[in-house]
C-alpha cells in the first residue's frame, strides 16, 4: 500500500518530469544517458527502480565522476516512460536542460 505522502511526492516529481518534457530537453535510454555523462552535458539523471544493480551502480559511478545529481525515481520504468509521456518503457532519464521546471532545485 502506498503512503499518502509517497504518492504526493510523486506525483509532484510526475508533473515536474513533465514539465521538463516539454519546455526543456531530456533523453531517455541508457546508451544516450552514459555518452551524455561522458560529455558532461548532463544535469541530473533519474533512475528508475526496477533498473538492475549493475547498471545502477554503473550509472551512479559516471554520474559521480561527471559531478550529476542522480535521483531515484519511486516507480518502475513504465511508469517513468509514462511520466515522460512516452509509450514505452524507460529505465533512465536524463535532463540537459530543466527549461521552465524546478526539478534541479533540491529540497532538504
Amino acid at each position: 500500500m502506498v503512503s499518502k505522502k509517497s504518492r504526493k511526492s510523486s506525483d509532484n516529481m510526475n508533473s515536474r518530469i513533465k514539465l521538463v518534457m516539454k519546455s526543456g530537453k531530456a533523453i531517455l535510454g541508457y546508451k544516450a544517458t552514459l555518452k551524455s555523462l561522458r560529455t558532461s552535458k548532463a544535469k541530473m539523471i533519474l533512475i528508475a527502480s526496477n533498473c538492475p544493480p549493475l547498471r545502477k551502480s554503473e550509472l551512479e559511478y559516471m554520474a559521480m565522476l561527471s559531478k550529476t545529481q542522480v535521483h531515484h525515481y519511486p516507480g518502475d520504468n513504465n511508469e517513468l516512460g509514462t511520466a515522460c509521456g512516452k509509450f514505452f518503457r524507460a529505465s533512465v532519464m536524463t535532463i540537459i536542460d530543466a527549461g521552465d521546471s524546478d526539478i534541479l532545485v533540491r529540497k532538504e
